[in-house]
């Protein structure tokens, strides 16, 4: 019959694996993050490639008040479909099974997005509107840089595209007004980043 103490010493070892299987399962649902949605992903850049063919064909006035509006519904309609679709993998995958654990990866990348917003809004405030472009790629880069662990190495070079995309348009196509650069941009990438979630599904 085992001791009191060796009974407490098998007991401790027992709550010490069952913490590590823990970490592992919160190791590898961030190493296999699958919430986010390749086709509403791929709906964002449509939406992209909508909104500059809009400003296009519309001839939009040449303000900033005009641009920002529609480019801020661009944002608003993707972040819709693109969380939209998180949300209902969460409440109805198997996978997710509604463990907030498992959506620790999109969490992860809300400190580049509010650096982004921040950034944004101190761009407006001193009129810097033609370096808006670059700098949206540039951090959306760093956004999927922030994923590297967690998401198919390809959205890794999507991101970079996105960095160099970003640095191209800071230093050459940098008009405010000529919405095509933003929006082929965010269409090529978001095309092939919807490619890379289903590819890996």
């Amino acid at each position: 019959m085992p001791k009191k103490g060796e009974k407490m010493i098998a007991n401790h070892i027992h709550d010490a694996l069952a913490q590590v299987r823990k970490m592992q399962e919160l190791v590898l649902a961030k190493r296999n993050f699958r919430g986010y949605s390749g086709t509403a992903r791929a709906i964002g850049g449509v939406i992209a490639l909508c909104g500059a063919t809009f400003i296009y064909l519309m001839q939009i006035p040449k303000t900033p008040e005009s641009h920002l509006i529609v480019w801020g519904t661009v944002l608003c309609l993707s972040l819709a479909v693109n969380y939209g679709a998180l949300i209902w993998w969460f409440l109805h995958d198997r996978e997710a099974a509604r463990d907030i654990n498992k959506l620790l990866p999109a969490i992860d990348a809300l400190p580049a997005l509010a650096a982004g917003a921040i950034l944004t809004f101190a761009l407006i405030s001193h009129q810097h509107y033609d370096l808006l472009f670059g700098v949206w790629m540039l951090l959306y880069g760093l956004v999927h840089v922030s994923y590297r662990m967690s998401l198919p190495g390809e959205n890794y070079i999507v991101g970079l595209f996105y960095i160099l995309c970003g640095t191209v348009c800071l230093f050459t196509f940098n008009d405010f007004y000529n919405p095509w650069p933003m929006g082929v941009v965010f269409f090529a990438g978001e095309i092939a980043g919807g490619y890379v979630f289903n590819k890996n599904k």
